[in-house]
């Protein structure tokens, strides 16, 4: 399937007391190029998130964003500072028996005193959550993939055209060609009969002359490669490979046969096609250039 270098995917969810968006996104470029924005207390899920992505994306510069936003009082611990209750109690109990108070000390009494509860923050489960950022990611890329498929579509179409565009104008120059030889053939026929008339044969012209006309005006070999390569291109839009580098060198083989056809032929009719078909070439060279 082919597939074109831009994309975007975003997935959001919570999960575990996090609140979690991963948001992917790509241009072109001729090779994988991975950078990543993430909370520098995450920053140790940096090469799984680049190892996740390349499994599923071979060019184009990717750029991952990832957000994760704690929900209020779940990375939090509570707990009772048992030295500082213990003194309390001590300390109470102390003044009760010195005074010959009642000892009506309750827990309650306890907890309306400073420094009774140490909050501190939850240590991070590290596993769990590059389990969580690893799903929304997955959800995130999936949709990356999804929308660079859907472009990778549309550039399939728009190159097919462009490839039949060609063969229809290649058609053309094979029915011109013959009356290409045709007509340099009775031109060499006149060349022929004014030397004849003069009695002044030159051998050597003649080959000359012969030489010039399957050099110069026969375009067969040339049309014959160039419809391969229109075949070979076809070949791989259809497949499952990544074929951007693939088709860069297809299409330059494609210009390189067209640009013979035009320096041979010696044609306005066929020197306009040829014209024609370079522009359609260079269409597909810019697209290609969205494929991965």
């Amino acid at each position: 399937m082919l597939k074109s270098m831009t994309g975007y995917g975003r997935m959001q969810k919570i999960l575990n007391g996090r609140d979690i968006l991963v948001e992917i996104r790509s241009v072109n470029h001729r090779y994988y190029e991975y950078s990543s924005r993430i909370p520098r207390v995450y920053s140790y899920i940096d090469e799984k998130l680049k190892a996740l992505l390349k499994q599923s994306v071979s060019r184009g510069k990717v750029e991952v964003s990832v957000t994760v936003n704690n929900i209020e009082g779940k990375d939090t611990v509570i707990c009772i500072n048992n030295s500082v209750a213990s003194g309390y109690v001590t300390a109470l109990r102390g003044v009760s028996a010195e005074l010959g108070l009642a000892d009506d000390l309750k827990l309650s009494n306890l907890l309306r005193l400073p420094d009774i509860f140490n909050v501190q923050k939850a240590p991070d489960d590290e596993e769990q959550i590059w389990n969580d950022i690893s799903e929304v990611a997955k959800g995130a890329l999936e949709a990356f993939v999804d929308m660079r498929a859907v472009e990778g579509a549309r550039l399939k179409s728009d190159i097919l055209e462009k490839a039949t565009n060609i063969e229809t104008m290649l058609s053309a120059v094979e029915k011109l060609s013959p009356v290409t030889v045709e007509n340099y053939r009775n031109r060499l026929y006149a060349k022929l009969s004014e030397i004849l008339e003069n009695k002044d044969i030159d051998q050597q012209r003649i080959l000359t002359e012969a030489a010039i006309f399957s050099e110069k005006v026969a375009v067969d070999e040339e049309t014959v490669r160039l419809r391969s390569h229109i075949s070979q291109l076809r070949s791989m839009l259809d497949g499952d490979e990544a074929v951007g580098r693939k088709l860069d060198f297809i299409v330059q083989e494609m210009n390189r046969e067209v640009n013979t056809i035009g320096s041979k032929a010696q044609d306005l009719n066929i020197a306009k096609y040829v014209v024609d078909m370079k522009a359609e070439i260079e269409k597909i060279r810019e697209q290609i250039q969205n494929v991965e």
